[in-house]
């Protein structure tokens, strides 16, 4: 670029007050240096933006064609400044979300941040915890929403909203009627479940504590609606995200079963890199996600 927002400056400014010795007070300049300014703007273009009167320097036609052009350059110049100052552009925000949560929770949120910052660009990338947590270690993401903890030197787990798995079965089932599981049903079962390394395989095997050895696991499956329409079809039964099954609860397509000496409960997290700068877009996610789960609690 061949010449400066500071020319520019000089040039708006000498346009303005029609005198160089003004336009220098006024943009905290010596006299000689923004008559510097101006001279190398015009020389480099060798063009003559003013006619000189005296000592009055009035814009001629090349000067008042450039003239509104220069004012939205400069414009948008402060404007950009201001930005990188206050951090306050949106831009692009890279989300990664666990399957829970990237299909039943992390959409609606997408939305009303959308509807809040028209300027955001924001992707979505689905996966399983360790996949999420994996691409943010390694900054292909700015950050994740999992339902499952990870230990790594570099990525800070904050709890984000509270959750719990539920056990369930077609209407038909056998243990459909059950008033109360024990372990003894658990282990003679068919089981449907979500895959390793998923949050919600996570939080089941820990709930099961001393039984998941034992457990009849007739299929692993990577998507919570297979899994669902498996356990509809009756072939076995299964334990997901209450989230994930409320609708197929209310259309009695799938029913829950009591399980209470077994704690499903568990947590959402954000994850992020310990060392990734937190954008104006990174934050105003994690606020609407807090908010969220504010509203939903107190809904509840």
């Amino acid at each position: 670029m061949r010449f400066t927002l500071r020319q520019i400056e000089v040039f708006l400014e000498v346009a303005r007050t029609e005198n160089i010795s003004r336009a220098a007070e006024a943009l905290a300049m010596s006299q000689s240096a923004a008559s510097s300014a101006l001279g190398d703007l015009e020389r480099h273009f060798d063009v003559q933006l003013f006619d000189r009167i005296g000592k009055r320097l009035q814009l001629n036609e090349l000067g008042r064609m450039l003239w509104p052009r220069a004012q939205l350059l400069l414009e948008q110049a402060h404007d950009l400044e201001l930005a990188l100052r206050q951090h306050r552009e949106v831009g692009e925000v890279k989300i990664g979300a666990t399957l829970t949560i990237g299909n039943y929770v992390a959409v609606d949120l997408m939305a009303t941040f959308m509807n809040q910052e028209p300027g955001a660009r924001v992707t979505l990338d689905v996966g399983n915890t360790e996949t999420i947590a994996d691409k943010v270690a390694h900054f292909e993401l700015d950050l994740g929403l999992l339902e499952g903890e990870v230990r790594h030197p570099d990525l800070e787990m904050t709890p984000w909203r509270d959750d719990e798995l539920v056990v369930f079965c077609a209407p038909d089932h056998p243990l459909a009627n059950k008033g109360v599981l024990t372990d003894e049903d658990l282990t003679s079962a068919t089981w449907v479940l979500r895959e390793h390394g998923s949050g919600t395989r996570q939080t089941f095997d820990r709930a099961l504590h001393g039984l998941h050895h034992r457990l009849n696991v007739l299929l692993e499956l990577q998507h919570t609606e297979a899994i669902k329409r498996t356990v509809e079809a009756g072939l076995g039964i299964s334990c997901l995200s209450r989230v994930t099954v409320e609708d197929a609860f209310r259309r009695g397509t799938l029913v829950p079963l009591s399980v209470p000496h077994r704690n499903f409960r568990r947590q959402f997290y954000f994850v992020l890199h310990r060392h990734k700068f937190r954008t104006a877009g990174i934050q105003r996610w994690l606020d609407l996600c807090r908010e969220s789960a504010a509203q939903d609690t107190a809904v509840r």
